[in-house]
């Protein structure tokens, strides 16, 4: 079997269609409708379900790629790394959230990058849960971490940590509020408290409400920053309460540039994972890599 028409199956199985595989490749999509249509009558049996938008594997496409991309995967490594140059260093391509991508995994992830016949150069790039996997899935990224568990074969998941949500506020909200007056009254002695979030859906403030009050919040978002440092920075300077994971908010907790407005016996949790594609664990830099962040995240809890 050409191991041309394997590689585009599996960039095919990956993307999910034929016009984003073909970008990947730097095919025409003819070329690459031709060359599955090929792989399919050596086969004899359909690989793809063409739909309106894309294309959905069949089963034995599914098992294909099951048992082919990670051997694919090894051979594009060792295509790209080189047999003869040993003084060069093969790349590391993690994704990830941007702020426990840099607050958390990179610097935990530097140690491995020393000239050591074993370390990696390491490439980051940041994004959300769905971009980030289908990047990994589409052979962009090695090791991915995202708040979302995949599904399929295709990609393999850990549990990395949990991350543990604090309701924060300037220590003159309380005053404001009361601190007597909080404690009895929960959520309805925050209405009138302006809401710091990522995003107009208030994600953070929405799900913590939920788990701990049972409720939606009242406030709308007064500011709106697309990044959780920010939010912080708002948070710690008045703009309003915020919800934000305790490893962000930590350091303004003990320094008082920040107080916790609610401090609930189950505390809402968030978990993220730790995704690589199926079988690449068997190239030691993605295994030393994955092994190196489960350890350090005992440390994180």
């Amino acid at each position: 079997m050409d191991l041309a028409l394997l590689r585009t199956f599996v960039t095919v199985h990956r993307a999910g269609s034929f016009t984003r595989a073909a970008a990947l490749l730097g095919l025409s999509q003819p070329a690459v409708t031709s060359q599955i249509r090929t792989l399919e009558r050596q086969l004899g049996r359909p690989l793809f379900l063409r739909q309106a938008r894309g294309v959905t594997p069949t089963t034995i496409g599914d098992e294909l790629a099951h048992k082919a991309a990670p051997h694919l995967d090894a051979l594009v490594e060792i295509t790209e790394t080189g047999l003869d140059d040993e003084s060069s260093l093969r790349s590391l391509h993690l994704a990830g959230p941007p702020e426990f991508t840099a607050e958390r995994a990179l610097p935990a992830l530097t140690g491995l990058t020393g000239d050591d016949n074993q370390g990696f150069a390491l490439r980051a790039s940041f994004g959300t849960a769905e971009e980030t996997l289908e990047g990994l899935a589409a052979g962009h990224h090695d090791l991915a971490i995202t708040t979302a568990r995949p599904r399929g074969a295709l990609l393999t998941a850990t549990a990395l940590c949990d991350e543990e949500h604090v309701l924060i506020a300037a220590p003159h909200w309380v005053e404001r509020i009361g601190a007597g007056h909080l404690r009895h009254k929960g959520a309805h002695a925050l209405e009138d408290v302006p809401v710091v979030e990522v995003h107009e859906s208030l994600p953070f403030v929405s799900r913590y409400w939920a788990s701990v009050f049972d409720s939606r919040p009242a406030a709308p978002g007064t500011v709106i920053v697309p990044d959780l440092r920010a939010v912080l920075a708002c948070a710690v300077a008045g703009a309003g309460l915020a919800v934000l994971p305790r490893y962000l908010c930590a350091d303004a907790l003990d320094r008082g540039e920040a107080v916790a407005l609610h401090d609930p016996p189950v505390p809402p949790l968030r978990t993220y994972f730790l995704v690589v594609r199926t079988g690449t664990l068997a190239m030691p830099h993605i295994a030393r890599a994955h092994e190196w962040l489960l350890r350090a995240a005992a440390d994180w809890a």
